[in-house]
């Protein structure tokens, strides 16, 4: 990093995998959450 970079501003590709990344999170914990709610009514 260059002092003359502006700071706190990551890579776009960077970025998308971040935003990638999040939604994955959500998908895998609203699963969990489906999965909880069928064994449940088993």
């Amino acid at each position: 990093m260059l002092w003359s970079d502006p700071e706190n501003e990551p890579p776009e590709d960077l970025r998308e995998a971040q935003n990638m990344l999040r939604r994955l999170g959500l998908l895998m914990a609203l699963a969990m959450v489906l999965a909880m709610i069928v064994i449940g009514l088993r």
